[in-house]
């Protein structure tokens, strides 16, 4: 048997006690952890979004999570919690959990029960088998921000360093990559400024291409608990649910955001409301960028937006006249085909503003999935574990240092972007695909094309909690993963803070943690060796950890797993100076605490070479594929309940959540337009663009403007619809608009 795997399996499989001793194989990962007393209660991180809210979980004599409500304590959430977070331990007792590996049987084409040395015996031999036919480079995978960091950070380093694959990426390129690349350019790191108190000390909040209210219900709490009576200002084509509680909707035509922000700019500097002492003392590139502008006027951005003159001055008499004025965006400007830039205009306009570094300020990008910002971090795809450079012979030799590895091993370059991995994959330079805890034959751009691709590959493996999902129906191999509160690893959030999970629940049958199964394929591929010191999830919390000294994102002042714990999460950076000894959390006020919010750029220092933050910018480009008398409307998506997530995977296991949200597609069609196509309320139309069609029941409402509709992404036939187009430079795909057309079907 492959080493340690008995020992796990042994651990795995024993009696459920907080007294269990395991063997020395075992990696921590086979018990509760000593530190929860029997017929207690814990606090952990929620798994579903990046809000990071900590739930306390009642847990029976045995150790065994039996049931959740929220901590009052933690600074994040104060005792709220959205849907997800109280449905969040229903989706481990799911009856389609996936409880043994399976193996696709050629003679029977089924997917059929295997042991674990069986499994990762087909693991082997098929991905080695594919290197020696192909070479090195035809193996990737595509990963999730999901997991938790020390899991991405193992599977990054034993992808890369260990087996060769140097083209790797995770679903966190559907969502977060335009922010990664857009403070990555413009402040020389990856550095989201804010933290949550800057949601109730603002004078202003303008939202662009975010719905908070529907996506990040907690934040949008925080908001409603601001008492300086502020602006709240949504920029999005849509009257999304936040738009509807706004005191000022601007509704733009759809992927004209840049030139909104590029005109709005320019009559700032025309009306003299900048900071011109702190551009010139932390900027660089701004006169440029004001010469850039000039093009940009009054008239040209009303018509190139369809907003009248006077909403254009409300929303600069906003930002000029309020003190503290931040802005927030998400996936309606990450998902863009110019998104960087974008994301790079708002970032403008706080730096000319000198809205950035003080209370209620800040360029401020949310988050999706729980873990994004430990994978922009740690994933070991766009930049070197930590935030390092693959190019770089210096960075992979302290990386190699540090890990106690060859520097051979690395790559001199970063990965390729997913849309790249899966062309790769289509033209047969990639033969072998290992995906982890994302489901893309569901969630991919233009979805009708994935089942082709997939056709091309000699082996798929997935790995996760289901095996219902679209993308594990398709595998040759599926591995049984462990979910959230069913193994220990950190999350960080949106505003930069870590947060503990913990195992409080069993995974059922043979099922592993990511973490357990990383080291297994370690093991059987012969490269074990080389991660010896990640021996458990806090193991490598401690070389992650000094991977950060002197990053940006240092935290090194973390002493363990309990030092998060104690304090009620804590937000890098955090450095040995910073480390005092802290308080416990409900003993704290944040005046006598400061540690507790930690926001960025208060000295006016940012991370590039010369300390000064860019003006980046380009000019705008059309949208890809404009309407035309075939398909004449625009398709917006977005989420549509704040009671589902993604792909449905887990929170469709929930039966209170099944009531919450929507059973059925449906369409928002604005009256006027239904009115010309003659369809009702409730009527099943058909949506069709020039890749797919899906089926849907009518709304008729005025939350979407004439010409546009807007499907909820939820549901697997919206993605048959988007076009695929990519930003630049994020390589994220443009899930927001693409041209359409509506038709009736029948009545109900």
């Amino acid at each position: 048997m492959i080493p340690q795997l008995e020992d796990l399996l042994h651990a795995r499989q024993g009696p459920m006690t907080s007294e269990l001793v395991l063997r020395p194989g075992d990696f921590g990962l086979g018990r509760i952890p000593a530190r929860l007393k029997p017929a207690a209660t814990t606090d952990m991180v929620c798994g579903f979004c990046s809000t990071g809210c900590s739930l306390r979980v009642h847990l029976n004599e045995r150790g065994q999570a039996i049931n959740l409500t929220t901590n009052p304590h933690y600074s994040v959430n104060q005792g709220m919690a959205c849907p997800k977070g109280w449905e969040a331990l229903t989706p481990l007792s799911a009856p389609d959990r996936v409880t043994t590996p399976l193996l696709r049987n050629p003679a029977t084409g089924n997917l059929e029960p295997v042991d674990w040395p069986t499994a990762l015996a087909a693991f082997v031999k098929n991905f080695k088998g594919i290197q020696e036919r192909h070479g090195k480079t035809s193996l990737s995978f595509l990963s999730t921000g999901q997991i938790v960091m020390e899991e991405m950070a193992l599977l990054g380093a034993l992808a890369k360093f260990g087996m060769g694959m140097t083209d790797v990426d995770s679903n966190t390129r559907q969502c977060m990559a335009t922010s990664h690349v857009a403070y990555k350019q413009s402040f020389g790191f990856d550095a989201p400024p804010f933290t949550y108190k800057d949601f109730e000390e603002s004078d202003a909040l303008i939202f662009i291409g975010a719905n908070p209210c529907i996506a990040h219900p907690i934040m949008w709490q925080r908001v409603m608990m601001n008492k300086h009576n502020p602006d709240i200002v949504v920029i999005d084509p849509r009257r999304t649910e936040t738009a509807m509680a706004a005191t000022l909707h601007v509704p733009l035509l759809p992927k004209s955001d840049l030139v909104l922000l590029y005109g709005l700019a320019n009559l700032l500097i025309e009306r003299g409301a900048i900071k011109q002492d702190f551009i010139d003392a932390h900027t660089s590139s701004f006169a440029d960028f004001a010469s850039f502008l000039r093009e940009f006027t009054l008239d040209r951005t009303a018509r190139e937006t369809g907003l009248p003159a006077e909403t254009l001055h409300r929303l600069v008499d906003i930002i000029a006249t309020r003190e503290r004025v931040s802005l927030w965006w998400t996936m309606g400007v990450n998902q863009g085909h110019e998104s960087t830039r974008t994301a790079q205009a708002i970032i403008n306009l706080a730096l000319m503003t000198g809205n950035i570094g003080r209370p209620g300020t800040g360029a401020n990008s949310i988050t999706g999935q729980c873990n994004a910002m430990g994978s922009r971090l740690f994933g070991n795809a766009s930049s070197l574990l930590g935030g390092y450079d693959f190019a770089k012979a210096e960075h992979r030799s302290h990386v190699a240092s540090i890990l106690g590895i060859d520097p051979a091993l690395i790559p001199d370059r970063a990965s390729l972007a997913y849309d790249q991995i899966l062309d790769g994959i289509d033209k047969g330079s990639i033969r072998g695909l290992w995906v982890i805890a994302t489901n893309t034959a569901h969630s991919w751009i233009n979805q009708k094309t994935f089942p082709a691709i997939r056709e091309k590959l000699e082996f798929l493996v997935v790995q996760d909690m289901y095996a219902t999902t679209e993308t594990a129906r398709m595998a040759d191999l599926v591995l049984p993963a462990a979910g959230w509160g069913e193994k220990d690893g950190i999350l960080i959030n949106s505003e930069r803070r870590l947060g503990i999970v913990k195992k409080v629940s069993r995974a059922p049958g043979q099922a592993l943690s990511d973490f357990a199964i990383f080291k297994l394929v370690a093991d059987a591929w012969g490269c074990g060796h080389l991660f010896a010191k990640w021996s458990s999830p806090e193991a490598a919390f401690q070389i992650l950890k000094e991977l950060s000294r002197r990053q940006p994102c240092e935290f090194t002042g973390i002493s363990s797993y309990e030092h998060i714990d104690r304090s009620g999460g804590i937000q890098w950076p955090f450095t040995d100076k910073d480390a005092i000894a802290p308080t416990p959390i409900h003993e704290r006020t944040s005046t006598a605490h400061p540690e507790r919010e930690r926001r960025l750029f208060s000295d006016g220092q940012f991370f590039t070479p010369d300390r000064r933050a860019k003006f980046l910018f380009d000019q705008p480009r059309p949208m890809p594929e404009l309407p035309d008398a075939d398909y004449p409307m625009i398709l917006l998506t977005g989420r549509g309940s704040s009671a589902q997530w993604h792909t449905g995977s887990r929170t469709d296991k929930s039966d209170v959540l099944r009531k919450l949200a929507p059973r059925e597609l449906y369409v928002e069609i604005n009256p006027i337009d239904a009115d010309r196509l003659r369809i009702a309320n409730n009527e099943l139309v058909r949506v069709r663009s020039r890749r797919g069609e899906a089926d849907a029941l009518a709304l008729i409402t005025s939350t979407v403007q004439p010409g546009q509709i807007y499907l909820p992404m939820h549901f697997d036939t919206v993605n048959r619809l988007t076009f695929p187009a990519f930003d630049p430079h994020s390589r994220q795909p443009s899930y927001k608009a693409c041209a359409v057309r509506v038709e009736r079907i029948k009545k109900r």
